[in-house]
């Protein structure tokens, strides 16, 4: 629900489902943001999306951040609130940017125990959403589908199953996204994403300046009776609809066969804090082939990514 709609959505009053509002862009606003917000609201379902809740950093939480959170949430009546499995900063810098997490144990115990505090905090369950990611760590202990899976029972939270996500990701590191989609516990997911990509012929990056790809509507097709949670979407049946019949029998479309191993660790295992500290040291000077973190992160490997 963008600032550019607003207008069309008065004077139509379209028939969608829902609208989704970014959080983060709302909750400090005031004025016509809000005014419309609480207008629309009255006609039609609204959920809250979020990219600065940093769960898996190691840095301390914001509570600033989710009492303000919380507040817009308690006036607004979503029905749920979501944000990314990711973390944009440590040591008090923020990237913005959802940043990839290796797939440890000690993350897994990070993560839960940080969504069981969000959730105390709202006072509502979170729903989460898997992020796209272009590098691997070689510390991880498990597939990404796994974590997922660990972390929405033992927080007992929901899962937002962004399909573009899993599509890209299964694509730079050569997973197998059937893999992924047949992990995920269909009775925790809420909701679905869909999105449009950049392919740069090596790697794809979620940038959602594209159309959606064929083969992502397909994987999306695949997942979707599984999960019975989530709203409606007219628009997405519509889409689905005018596919090719090329596309719908393609549904292998960018999966290897079978699911990839986690890597092998390589160098002495180090603590998430620690990972954390090296990428972002990396990034912010720009330096990527600093030894220390060629030791814990792999990049996508060109003999695993089928086109």
């Amino acid at each position: 629900m963008r600032p550019v709609y607003y207008d069309e959505i008065l004077s139509t009053r379209p028939p969608v489902d829902w609208f989704e509002i970014i959080s983060g862009k709302l909750h400090d606003s005031g004025g016509r943001p809000l005014a419309m917000l609480e207008r629309f609201r009255a006609d039609y379902p609204i959920v809250m999306h979020g990219v600065s809740m940093s769960l898996a950093s190691t840095d301390p939480l914001d509570l600033d951040y989710l009492k303000a959170l919380k507040t817009l949430a308690d006036s607004v009546e979503p029905a749920w609130v979501s944000d990314h499995l990711a973390w944009t900063g440590v040591h008090g810098r923020n990237l913005h940017d959802l940043l990839p997490i290796p797939y440890t144990r000690e993350a897994l115990n990070h993560v839960v125990e940080r969504i069981s505090r969000v959730q105390d905090i709202l006072k509502r369950r979170l729903v989460v959403e898997n992020a796209s990611t272009y590098v691997t760590f070689t510390q991880s202990e498990m597939p990404e589908w796994e974590f997922v899976a660990r972390m929405a029972e033992r927080a007992d939270c929901l899962l937002l199953l962004d399909v573009n996500n899993v599509f890209v990701s299964g694509f730079n590191h050569g997973f197998d996204i059937d893999a992924f989609i047949e992990a995920v516990p269909a009775d925790r997911v809420a909701q679905f994403h869909m999105a449009g990509h950049t392919d740069n012929e090596t790697h794809l990056i979620d940038t959602h300046d594209q159309p959606i790809r064929e083969e992502v509507w397909t994987l999306y097709e695949r997942a979707r009776p599984a999960f019975r949670r989530c709203f409606r979407d007219d628009r997405a049946r519509r889409q689905f609809s005018a596919l090719s019949p090329n596309c719908l029998a393609n549904s292998s479309a960018c999966a290897t066969s079978t699911p990839r191993s986690p890597p092998t660790r390589r160098g002495a295992p180090r603590e998430l804090a620690e990972l954390q500290s090296l990428f972002q040291a990396a990034v912010l000077t720009g330096d990527a082939e600093d030894g220390a973190l060629l030791d814990v992160v792999a990049p996508p490997r060109e003999a695993d990514r089928p086109r």
